[in-house]
Order: C-alpha cells, then structure tokens, then sequence
C-alpha cells in the first residue's frame, strides 16, 4: 500500500477536500435534566361543570356510553374514564342520569362516600346511550372545548432565546460534524422556519434532525386527551407519538384547587413520517364507523419537531406537499377540515424538516424551494472524519481499532471500487464484523483483514 497516500486524497475528494477543516474530539453528551421547575402555562383548576365548557348533556352522553359498553361501575371508575373530578362535577350528572331514570345504583362499594357507589345503565338509559352512539362512538376522556386547546398551545410557544454556538456545539459534540456545518444548522434553527435537508444517504440527516428537535424544545407541555369542536370530538392524545411526562407540576398542597385531568403533559413531540405519508394524512382523520376525528400528523406534533423523511418519494408530489405547507408556515396557522365541510384553524408551533436522499432540483423547481429558506446539504464525510467515526464506533462496540486492518479497507473495497465513504458505514461494517464472529465461535477483532472481507462482502452490493 506505498501509494495509499494518493489513494487517501482520491478518497478525500468525494466529500470535497475538508481535511483542513476542524472536527470535534468527540465527548459525551451533556445529560439534561428532568424538568421540575413551573411550567410557563397550566391547566387550570375546575371545581365545577361549568368550568369545564361542556354542558351537562356532553358530560350525560359520554358517562351512557362508557355505562353501555362497560357494565355497572363504580362513580370512581366513572370518574376515572372521563379524566373529569367526582365531587362537583360528576357527581351533579349523575344524580341528573338517576332522576331522569337513565342508570339506576346497584349498591355500595368497598369504600366510603357516593363515589364507591356501583351504577347501572337502565333500558331507557340504553336507548340513549345507543342514540348517542350513532352520532358518535367516543367514549373516553371528556374533551376540552376547542378555544381552550388553542389558548394553551399559544401560551406554551412563546419565543423561546436563540440558540448560540456553544449550545450547539454540545448537543452535537458526539458526532464527527464540521464547524462549517454547524454554521447553517444554528441560524436555521434560530429562524423558526422550515429546513430542508438534503444529501446522499446514511450520512446522517434523520440523526441531525433528531439532535435539532432535541435543541428546541424546551419544557413539557400539556395537552387535552381530546378536543371538542361544536359536538364533534377530535382525538389528539397519541400513546405512540407521545411520551407522558415522568414527573410532571403539581398544583401546591393546601390550596384547594383540582386541575383538570383532562390534560396530560407530555414531553414535547418528535415526529417523524417517511414514504407512507398521503394528503389525506395531513388532514383531520374521520372514523366513518367510530365516527370522531384523529388529529393528523403535524397537529400531533404541535408545540415539537415534525420530520418528513424521504421526502420525494411519497405517493403524492413533492409539489403538492409544499404547497400544503406554504399557509402554515408563513402564518403559523394551520387549517383543517371537518366531514361537514367546515374548516377550522389550528395554531401551527412546529419546527418542519423535509429530509431527502434525492436531488432537490428533481423534486421540485428553484421557485418553490425558494419558499424554504435554510437549505442544508449534508454530504459524504473526508476520509479523516471517516476514521474518526470508525474509531468512535470501534469504541462503542468494543472493538480495538487496527490502523492497518483500516487502511486495508480503504484500499480494498473503497479505493478499488471507487465507492462513496458514508458516515454510516462503519457501525454497519463493524456490526456485520461481530455476527460473523459470533459465527465463527471468536471474540470480534480487527486483527484478522479476513473479518474485515467477510463483513464488507456481505454488506456492500454492486447497483
């Protein structure tokens, strides 16, 4: 390998000549805190129906339903499903249920007070609770009134302060990425807007999207089970898009206040789509049998981060997925559209990265991308940043790092084939490395170029 220095700069120019730039020694990430200060907005307290903004037929229909499908239950499991308190609340409508002959008590509970009394749904209840399933088959946490929702995602998002330098420089400190490219992350982070990601695959888009998500948000933020537009009720809370809070603000002891339980912090959202994302999905989602409405993507995402990944390779057109941004993000209000043909707007606090693997000028033409102000190309790395994430990986997986075995990889299966160096390749190879060894009954090493062959053999495939 006498002229493998050569080879080195050939390598060096697939990326572009960077090797004079700075890398960051790698360092471990800071921890960050939970959050147990108070928080900017709060639920606020109910003590009474009237507090909640529904009215006592909403609360009526929705303790039928839960009675018709559930059984006789306890006022405290009643209580329990609505996310509403007992006591002042639920408790009027349900004597309200009782006068009216609609649920009947069927007898104590194991504890004290009228809300460990077991209630039943009556035959006239039934009735009702079937016609109140027609028009909707919600029949879960009592949603707030949909003014309420907005208030509290604008008081949540207020400008939050730049992001500077070494702020960025920590978050991204574990990965080999140049000053250079920290340079147009900053202030694209800092505008607000829309970024735009591009570049050949596996050297690390969706991981620099997911430390810029990390970066902006802040404090937990609370949001509604539900939502309730004029009797129509949107689900918003997503158990696999939103993560609960671990230790959220508590109202102080002995002030006598409740909070509404309606709302649940959650850690502000990061959500990504790919390929399967439609125009449909962009819309409020209606359940023609269930008959409510599931918040779409970006709503979900309110207040947190929204990546479309691969984007360009959705069923619909780059073209007409821009234009379904270009209100929201010049306004940051997002319209949507219920079944009767109404639109109603929502307030749009979200950080959007598209990410693509395809050349933006097929995708789209410069007009439109004109719309999306930061523009990033994340490109193939150097060969010595290559070797800093290798090394990294050898590290991470345990593995001795072996200067020749390495070069010897670059000779053989990159120089030779004139293949692209991708920031992914060495946790790929290494990982390839240590299932062959498991294979081979030996502890996994890059002593031996032969691993080193097997791994790259299996893993690359001429295209």
């Amino acid at each position: 390998m006498s002229d493998l220095s050569g080879k080195r700069q050939k390598i060096r120019s697939l990326g572009g000549d960077r090797s004079n730039k700075p890398t960051p020694t790698p360092q471990p990430r800071p921890v960050t805190p939970p959050v147990t200060s108070e928080l900017s907005w709060y639920p606020p307290p109910i003590s009474k129906l009237e507090d909640t903004g529904l009215t006592k037929l909403n609360v009526a229909d929705l303790i039928l339903k839960i009675l018709y499908s559930g059984g006789d239950m306890t006022g405290h499991q009643i209580s329990d499903v609505l996310k509403l308190p007992y006591n002042g609340i639920v408790d009027g409508v349900i004597e309200f249920l009782k006068r009216e002959k609609l649920i009947d008590f069927k007898g104590g509970g194991a504890g004290l007070g009228e809300a460990s009394y077991r209630y039943v749904i009556t035959d006239r209840g039934s009735e009702k609770a079937r016609e109140a399933l027609e028009r909707s088959q919600y029949a879960s946490a009592a949603p707030v009134p949909l003014s309420q929702y907005i208030e509290a995602i604008k008081a949540q998002n207020v400008a939050r302060p730049p992001v500077q330098q070494p702020k960025l420089r920590s978050l991204m400190n574990n990965l080999v990425i140049s000053d250079e490219m920290l340079s147009r992350v900053g202030p694209a982070v800092n505008s607000g807007q829309a970024i735009f990601l591009y570049g050949p695959p596996g050297n690390g888009k969706t991981t620099i999207a997911e430390r810029v998500g990390e970066m902006i948000l802040g404090e937990d933020l609370w949001i509604p089970y539900a939502i309730d537009v004029d009797g129509q009720v949107i689900q918003l809370f997503d158990q696999i898009n939103h993560v609960v809070s671990s230790d959220p603000p508590q109202i102080p002891l002995g002030t006598g206040m409740v909070r509404d339980p309606r709302w649940v912090c959650i850690k502000r959202p990061m959500i990504m789509v790919g390929g399967e994302l439609t125009m449909a999905g962009l819309d409020l989602v209606y359940d023609e049998i269930n008959k409510f409405y599931e918040a779409p993507f970006q709503m979900k995402a309110n207040g947190g981060m929204f990546l479309i990944d691969d984007f360009g390779r959705q069923q619909v057109s780059p073209v007409e997925l821009l234009n379904r941004w270009i209100v929201p993000l010049e306004t940051r209000v997002d319209f949507l559209t219920l079944n009767n043909g109404r639109k109603i707007g929502i307030p749009f606090f979200v950080m959007t990265i598209f990410s693509t693997n395809l050349d933006p000028k097929d995708l789209v033409d410069e007009a439109f991308l004109r719309r999306i102000r930061h523009k990033i190309e994340v490109g193939n790395p150097d060969l010595e940043q290559f070797k800093q994430i290798f090394q990294i990986m050898c590290r991470i997986k345990r593995i001795p790092f072996n200067e020749d075995t390495f070069n010897y990889l670059i000779e053989e299966w990159y120089v030779k084939y004139d293949r692209d160096l991708r920031m992914v390749h060495p946790r790929d190879l290494l990982s390839q490395l240590i299932d062959i060894a498991g294979y081979l009954g030996i502890q996994p090493n890059m002593d031996d170029t032969s691993l080193i062959d097997q791994a790259a053999a299996s893993y690359f495939v001429e295209l």
